[in-house]
Order: structure tokens, then C-alpha cells, then sequence
């Protein structure tokens, strides 16, 4: 969200974006370990505000033989939103940010119902750099500590290189 209408890159600029090849080895299966009890806490933004969310779930995985785990979280925002409520959030940090991918991290979406007998398809190749990445004046959410990943995740967006940027 921001304090501006105006969007967080020119169509003209879409020229600039950047990704990885699209792999099958980065369209992984997760285990879901849903997590009712937790309470909805405030997660941080770029620009320093604060978003209510509450972890929904955990989603362990693994690539080329390296398990790792992320946690997933609903916005409380979207609750009341028939169109968003089934929304699921992912936001990550992982050894390419800062060299070939935003340094502020990257995010995953996924839904409710894409989450079937405790697993779910969680598609690298989709994850995306938050607003921040093109652009000021937006409340990115910061990914929280816990999904701080020691590995490299060579999938999906990259860098924002636009040299005016």
C-alpha cells in the first residue's frame, strides 16, 4: 500500500525486469504444518509502519538435497475481503539478495485452497521483488528472521537494474 497513485514501475520500464530461467526443479511439494494457536503480531514495512499478520502455517521442503523451511502467514487485512481471504503470504530473504536479487527480499503468494491433505506446490519461479525494489512510498513488508534462508534460491525475480533507479 502507499500514499501515492501512482504504480511502482512504467510500463515503459517492464523492459528492465529480470528473472531466472523458469526451472521444475525450483516448483517444489511442502509439507504444511498448519498453526491455529498463534496470535496475530505487527510486521514490519520498509517505511516503517506496521501490518497485522498471524502465521497460518510452515511449509517444509527441500532442493537438491537441502531441507529448509518457511513460514507462511495471512494477512489480517484481508479477512474480511471475500476476494483475499483465501490470499497466503510469503515473504523470504535468501543468500542471492543483495548480489543477484533485491536486497530487501522476495515474496511468494499462495491460497487457502492450494493446500490439500497437509501439502501444497510452492513455485519458485513465481516469487517476485516487493514494491520497494521499483520504487519509495510503499509499506513492503520486511521478511521476519525466520524466513531468513542460508541457502540460494535461484528462482524467480531478480534485481531491479534500472541504472536511474
Amino acid at each position: 500500500m502507499t500514499n501515492s497513485s501512482r504504480p511502482p514501475i512504467s510500463i515503459a520500464d517492464t523492459a528492465f525486469l529480470k528473472y531466472y530461467p523458469a526451472d521444475i526443479q525450483w516448483k517444489l511439494e511442502a509439507k504444511i504444518t498448519f498453526t491455529p494457536n498463534e496470535i496475530p503480531f505487527e510486521l514490519p514495512t520498509s517505511s516503517g509502519k506496521t501490518k497485522f499478520f498471524k502465521k497460518y502455517a510452515i511449509a517444509k521442503m527441500a532442493i537438491q538435497g537441502q531441507e529448509f523451511e518457511l513460514s507462511i502467514y495471512q494477512n489480517q487485512a484481508f479477512l474480511n475481503n471475500p476476494d483475499l481471504m483465501d490470499h497466503l503470504f510469503i515473504p523470504f530473504l535468501d543468500a542471492t539478495n543483495g548480489e543477484t536479487t533485491y536486497e530487501g527480499g522476495r515474496y511468494i503468494d499462495i491460497n487457502i485452497s492450494d493446500i490439500s491433505l497437509n501439502k501444497a506446490t510452492i513455485d519458485f519461479n513465481l516469487c517476485y521483488n516487493p514494491y520497494c525494489a521499483y520504487s519509495s512510498g510503499y509499506n513492503c513488508p520486511i521478511p521476519p528472521a525466520e524466513n531468513r534462508l542460508k541457502i540460494p534460491i535461484n528462482a524467480g525475480e531478480k534485481k531491479w537494474t534500472k541504472s536511474d533507479h
